[in-house]
C-alpha cells in the first residue's frame, strides 16, 4: 500500500501525535469514546472538560479548526433527529419563545449532539494522524480478527482499481448518449453496476488464486514486528486517563 492510497481524512503533519504508534492512538480513542457515551447527560461541565481536552490533542496534531468543522458534517443528519426530539417528546414540558418543548426532549437531543460531536472530533483526529495502511498494521498488532484485516488491506489496495473501472463505464455510457438527468435511463446505471461487481468478483477470484499459487495460507505476511514503547502509550493514555478524571470528578462534586 503506497502513497497514492493516503485516505482523505489524513494530514501529512510532523506533531507529536502523528508521531505515536497507531495501536495505541486507536486504544485511547476508543476509551475517551466509552467514557464520554457513559458520562450522564446532565454532566454539562464534563463535556466541557471532553471538549477541551480534544482541542489540546487538535493542536497537538496541528488540525485546523475550520477542517474539523467541515469534515464533522458527517453527524448533521442526527443533528436534526436532535432537533426534533425536543417537539415529539413527552412528559415535562416548557415554553421557550411560545414554543412547547419536552424537557426529556432537550436533554435527549443535548446527548445526540454533545456524545456525537465529540464522538466525530476524537475519530477525526485519530484519522488525521494515522494514514489508513497504519489503521490496518494498529488493528492487526491489537489481535483484531484476520479476516477483518485483510479484507480492509484488500479493499484499500483495490478502491483506487474499481473507481477507475466505474469512472471508465460512466464515460462509455455517455459516449453513448446516456444522460443521467432522465428517469428512464437508470436502467444503464444498474447495469452498469451489476457489470462492476461481476467485475470485482472475478478479479478477487483471479487475485486469489495468484496468492494461493504464491503459498498464501490465510494470513498475510507480518512486516513489522517491532514493540511499541511503553512511553507512547502512556503519553496515549493520558487523554483517556484525563477525560475519566474529569468524569469522576464531576459525578463525585
Amino acid at each position: 500500500m503506497g502513497a497514492g492510497h493516503a485516505h482523505p481524512l489524513h494530514l501529512d503533519r510532523d506533531s507529536p501525535v502523528h508521531r505515536l504508534a497507531p495501536e495505541v492512538k486507536i486504544v485511547a480513542v476508543l476509551l475517551f469514546t466509552i467514557v464520554v457515551v457513559i458520562t450522564p447527560r446532565t454532566e454539562f461541565v464534563a463535556f466541557a472538560g471532553y471538549a477541551l481536552l480534544l482541542a489540546v490533542v487538535a493542536m497537538l496534531a496541528r488540525a485546523p479548526a475550520g477542517w474539523l468543522a467541515r469534515r464533522a458534517t458527517i453527524e448533521l443528519p442526527f443533528v436534526l433527529l436532535a432537533i426534533a426530539l425536543p417537539f415529539l417528546g413527552h412528559g415535562e414540558r416548557v415554553e421557550w419563545l411560545g414554543m412547547s418543548l419536552s424537557v426529556d426532549g432537550l436533554y435527549g437531543a443535548w446527548n445526540i449532539f454533545a456524545k456525537g460531536t465529540l464522538g466525530v472530533l476524537a475519530s477525526l483526529m485519530l484519522a488525521a494522524s494515522t494514514t489508513m495502511r497504519d489503521l490496518i498494521l494498529g488493528l492487526d498488532r491489537l489481535r483484531c480478527p484476520q479476516v477483518f484485516t485483510q479484507i480492509a488491506t484488500f479493499m484499500l489496495r483495490y478502491l483506487d482499481v474499481l473507481a477507475d473501472d466505474a469512472r471508465r463505464m460512466h464515460i462509455a455510457r455517455l459516449s453513448r448518449g446516456y444522460d443521467p438527468r432522465f428517469l428512464w435511463q437508470v436502467k444503464a446505471f444498474a447495469v452498469g453496476v451489476g457489470a462492476l461487481f461481476l467485475r470485482a468478483y472475478e478479479r478477487g477470484e483471479r487475485v486469489y488464486l495468484a496468492m494461493v499459487s504464491r503459498g498464501y495460507t490465510g494470513r498475510l505476511p507480518v512486516l513489522e514486528t517491532t514493540r511499541t514503547p511503553v512511553g507512547q502509550w502512556v503519553a496515549a493514555g493520558a487523554l483517556p486517563a484525563a477525560s475519566a478524571g474529569i468524569a469522576l470528578a464531576t459525578v463525585l462534586s
